[in-house]
């Protein structure tokens, strides 16, 4: 094998896991990083903290990698996906489930160097990743599949740096499922039309012409879950302030997509990753004001 055809097949690969849009490995990570924060009330261990962010880049991509073999005879209708490398052909079965393997497997050995329940607790995080991107030819609330595999790494984040998981790491992920099924809801807001005639399921088309509504219904109650984890975690006014920042940044997200125009939906959509960074902006800052008060 060539030198040249190992970086063709390296650039393939890394379009696979989708390395080269960095959005989904941010909206993990984000939770993730609330969690940390809130579990070591602000100076996470240094080690949990690496651990967290490698996991989350592997999980992230194994995650696109079963997505994209799970859509291989969809993609290709759908104008947002046609270029994947399924859709182009440019990657077997066969690859995609090695390459899938190969990086749970890494995302594992990180994991091991974690205490016994966060490894307990990873193997939950490997059964979402797998069974996510079959959801959505079963249940018009994939959706909620994605939350949890997107937030299970805030149970995770407390098992890590405290040894157990209570109750505001529960909340915290509940929140998170809220936040996946409000930026989801406006993601698959760009594909409806393809959607509909491919069969795939989503919120999208579940809510059908109330889907306006039912996203901001699910904007204000992810507030007020964000306001009562504040409260429980003792958050100064920073956290207090971040919320009203994300309050007009659900405003904002409601103006774009209410014209249900595809590029504007996937506009919402990329907004959340100022969402998810104003909240960890917020959690941080109570926290280092507090070591000076």
């Amino acid at each position: 094998m060539t030198l040249q055809l190992l970086k063709d097949r390296a650039v393939i690969y890394a379009r696979l896991m989708r390395l080269h849009r960095p959005i989904g490995t941010l909206l993990l990570l984000w939770p993730v990083l609330w969690a940390l924060w809130i579990a070591a009330s602000g100076t996470p261990d240094s080690k949990v903290l690496v651990v967290f962010i490698l996991g989350t880049i592997g999980m992230r991509s194994a995650g696109c990698v079963i997505n994209d073999f799970a859509d291989r005879h969809f993609d290709g209708a759908v104008g947002r996906t046609k270029d994947r490398p399924f859709a182009r052909a440019s990657v077997s079965e066969k690859e995609a489930l090695i390459l899938f393997v190969i990086l749970i497997a890494l995302s594992g050995l990180i994991v091991l160097l974690m205490n016994k329940l966060t490894i307990q607790l990873a193997f939950v995080a490997a059964a979402l990743a797998i069974i996510y991107p079959f959801m959505k030819r079963y249940t018009y609330l994939p959706q909620i599949f994605l939350g949890l595999a997107f937030g299970w790494g805030i149970p995770m984040a407390f098992a890590a740096q405290t040894g157990s998981v209570p109750n505001i790491a529960w909340a915290l992920l509940a929140t998170a499922v809220l936040w996946a099924l409000i930026y989801d809801t406006q993601y698959a807001m760009v594909d409806r039309e393809d959607d509909l005639k491919i069969g795939i399921k989503s919120t999208a088309i579940l809510f059908d012409d109330a889907d306006r509504e039912f996203v901001g219904a699910f904007q204000i109650v992810m507030l007020i879950g964000l306001g009562l984890v504040g409260r429980d975690a003792r958050l100064g006014w920073p956290f207090a302030a971040a919320l009203v920042v994300c309050t007009g940044l659900a405003a904002y997200q409601q103006y774009l997509i209410h014209s249900r125009m595809p590029d504007k939906c996937f506009k919402a959509f990329m907004n959340n990753n100022w969402y998810g960074a104003v909240v960890f902006v917020g959690i941080a800052l109570s926290y280092r004001l507090a070591e000076y008060s």
